[in-house]
């Protein structure tokens, strides 16, 4: 079992940056490809980043793409997302997810088996 926290969300105004970070227990992500989602109340959950650890391949959603970066610090078994160019339409609560499948469909957060439980962001234009 792996288990997932978030943190590093908050307020920031349009333009600004943030960090989340996703600290993971129970076992290492090494082997696990991890990916970045978000929800707005309301809405489908979106997809929005993701790193597949074998061949270390970095997926992005076309909304984020060129302002968001995920990358992984193995050894402190901590995935992050960092947040830059922040626009309003980026305001959303943020899960990280992992999974121990090695060939799956990174963008569909239904092949993730470990769900961390989302931190906030919010961004004010």
């Amino acid at each position: 079992q792996v288990q997932l926290v978030e943190s590093g969300g908050g307020w920031v105004q349009a333009g600004g940056s943030l960090r989340l970070s996703c600290a993971a227990s129970g076992r290492s992500l090494w082997r696990h490809s991890v990916g970045w989602f978000r929800q707005v109340p309301g809405k489908e959950r979106e997809f929005v980043a993701a790193n597949r650890w074998n061949g270390d391949i970095t997926y992005y959603a076309d909304s984020v793409k060129g302002r968001f970066i995920i990358s992984r610090d193995n050894a402190k078994n901590t995935v992050y997302l960092q947040m830059n160019s922040l626009k309003p339409e980026d305001t959303a609560v943020y899960f990280c997810a992992a999974s121990a499948s090695s060939y799956i469909t990174l963008t569909d957060g239904d092949n993730y088996n470990y769900w961390g439980q989302g931190t906030q962001v919010t961004v004010s234009s």
